[in-house]
C-alpha cells in the first residue's frame, strides 16, 4: 500500500470521529503519531548501542502501548492517552544540551493535544500506523 493510499484510509478513519474537526487537526493527530512510530522504530537502531537510555519513559513507548492490535482499545486507550501519554510526554525535562533527543520529544509534546474522541477510532488509526515499516 502506498503512503498516499495509507494517509487517506487514516483521514477517513479520523472523519468518523467527532473530535476532529477538519484537516488541520487530523494533520495535527496524524503527526505525533507518526512521531512516535518513527521515533520507536529509530530507536531499535539507537538500541544497537548499550550505552542509550531512551529518553521516553518505557510505558510511553510505542511499542509498549500502540505496537499490538490486539492491545488497549476503546474507553482505555482513550484514557490512556489523554491522562498518561500526553502528560507524561509534556513533563519530559530535557535540555537541548544535555539530552537532544529527549529535547526533540519533549518539544514536539509540548504543543500538542490528542483531538480524537473515540479510542476505538485511534485503535483503527494505530493499526494503520503499524503497517508502515520504518
Amino acid at each position: 500500500m502506498s503512503i498516499t493510499t495509507l494517509v487517506k484510509s487514516i483521514q477517513d478513519i479520523m472523519r468518523q470521529d467527532a473530535g476532529v474537526d477538519g484537516d488541520a487537526q487530523r494533520i495535527s493527530q496524524l503527526v505525533w503519531m507518526l512521531f512516535l512510530k518513527i521515533y520507536d522504530d529509530k530507536e531499535v537502531e539507537y538500541e544497537l548501542d548499550p550505552a542509550y537510555v531512551s529518553p521516553i519513559p518505557d510505558r510511553f513507548r510505542w511499542r509498549s502501548w500502540a505496537a499490538d492490535d490486539e492491545g488497549m482499545t476503546g474507553d482505555e486507550l482513550l484514557a490512556f492517552v489523554n491522562n498518561d501519554l500526553f502528560p507524561g510526554l509534556k513533563g519530559l525535562q530535557f535540555s537541548a544540551v544535555d539530552d537532544p533527543r529527549g529535547y526533540i520529544v519533549q518539544d514536539v509534546f509540548t504543543d500538542a493535544y490528542n483531538y480524537m474522541k473515540s479510542g476505538t477510532l485511534i485503535r483503527q488509526v494505530i493499526s494503520k500506523i503499524n503497517q508502515i515499516d520504518f
